[in-house]
């Protein structure tokens, strides 16, 4: 849905309270309580239910009438208000800090995967673009990919987390082997860690 349309939507929405004559404020919480799934919108969704319940089956005599004249503005006019003020968090939510980081984390490891693909299938574009070459000018985030086969140690130490000397040592065995070609193979040819493993085949590219 576009912005005008959900706009559009939103007010009709808040207005439904006013428009049902509050017979639908208990409705329009309901929807409400769907979308933020907060439970103090389920307790607004009990409070007009009761209301509107009170309207509805209350003794046809004075108090009766007196339940309508209070509950008639209140579900109507207090709902109606009370619809628009929470309309834009049920309509135009705002991400959580910590759901903002975790789309960051996904969008950054779905540009690992392109970048690595890339690299797989068409090595020598992902070396022309300097794919996993933090060290060289760029115009574009490829999610933080290394490659190993020619990056400076410097990079390898701040890129994959690992010693001076573990990087060190990858850049020695690089040179007499004439590249790796996985990151088990970094494993067993220069020692590291087998925790590292995982963390190096998640960043890193091994273009020849």
């Amino acid at each position: 849905m576009s912005n005008l349309g959900r706009n559009i939507a939103s007010y009709a929405w808040a207005f439904s309270p006013c428009v049902t004559l509050g017979l639908g404020s208990p409705l329009t919480f309901a929807y409400a309580g769907i979308r933020l799934r907060s439970w103090p919108h389920w307790l607004a969704v009990a409070f007009y239910t009761a209301v509107v319940a009170a309207m509805i089956g209350g003794p046809v005599d004075g108090w009766g009438e007196v339940v309508l004249l209070l509950g008639l503005p209140l579900t109507a006019l207090g709902g109606t208000a009370h619809a628009l003020a929470i309309r834009q968090r049920v309509f135009f939510p705002t991400a959580s800090p910590f759901e903002l980081a975790e789309k960051a984390a996904r969008d950054r490891r779905e540009l690992r995967r392109w970048g690595a693909e890339l690299a797989e299938r068409e090595p020598l574009t992902a070396r022309e673009m300097g794919v996993g070459r933090p060290d060289l000018p760029r115009d574009y985030d490829d999610g933080g990919l290394v490659d190993v086969n020619h990056v400076p140690a410097h990079v390898l130490v701040g890129a994959l987390g690992i010693t001076d000397e573990e990087a060190r040592r990858i850049v020695e065995v690089r040179e007499q082997c004439g590249g790796f070609v996985s990151a088990e193979e970094v494993a067993a040819l220069t020692g590291l860690p087998p925790a590292l493993t995982p963390h190096l085949a998640e960043y890193g590219v091994f273009l020849r």
